[in-house]
């Protein structure tokens, strides 16, 4: 049983992870079991190149960042599992959790975080209900979003990036998932608002 299982290893998803890893010295998130599905065959970072993106050398890849993302995430916080090489089929609310049912394992977790991206092809049994066209992308691109308030689709189910609704851009799909990372802090924090730093 996980408490909180990213789905997808993208800007958003990896984002998303490395907040939620970095408050383990938190009491409130000390326990917590925390894994990411990072499938990235389909990210659109696997071509893409970054010249306007603060804090990025020019020239970066979205290629690297896929790869140095994870490495990042296993070095710093290796308490957050990472599910390589399997793909998510379905997702379906059981109870009080989700159960994530990919092509080789079936998972369970507490709160579910949607991290793929934004085209017509992403084909998740059980989310078919929540999506809509995007309303930030032109309308012949067909790209969808997961209806939501804030991130949020219903109790315990976050979608962050491009399919939350956000444009295609990498500050703005890391930015959505570290603000899905707090909410998901501040829940574990009896609802007292919640912000990870590192001081030098």
């Amino acid at each position: 049983m996980f408490d909180a299982l990213i789905i997808g290893g993208s800007a958003a998803g990896l984002s998303c992870a490395l907040v939620l890893g970095s408050a383990h010295e938190k009491p409130f998130a000390a326990n917590k079991k925390i894994g990411i599905i990072v499938h990235q065959k389909t990210s659109h970072l696997q071509n893409a190149l970054f010249n306007n993106v603060l804090g990025l050398s020019p020239k970066t890849t979205g290629a690297s960042i896929l790869e140095s993302g994870k490495k990042q995430l296993a070095a710093l916080y290796p308490h957050v599992k990472q599910v390589e090489s399997e793909k998510v089929l379905e997702i379906v609310k059981s109870d009080n959790d989700y159960i994530v049912t990919t092509n080789k394992n079936t998972y369970q977790s507490k709160i579910a975080v949607i991290a793929v991206g934004y085209t017509n092809l992403m084909t998740i049994k059980g989310l078919e209900h929540y999506i809509e066209p995007h309303p930030r992308a032109k309308a012949e691109k067909q790209r969808i979003w997961l209806k939501n308030e804030n991130h949020l689709i219903e109790n315990g189910l976050y979608v962050a990036g491009t399919l939350a609704g956000w444009r295609s851009q990498f500050a703005i799909a890391s930015g959505s998932g570290a603000h899905v990372a707090t909410d998901i802090l501040t829940l574990w924090n009896n609802g007292e608002h919640v912000k990870v730093h590192d001081k030098v």
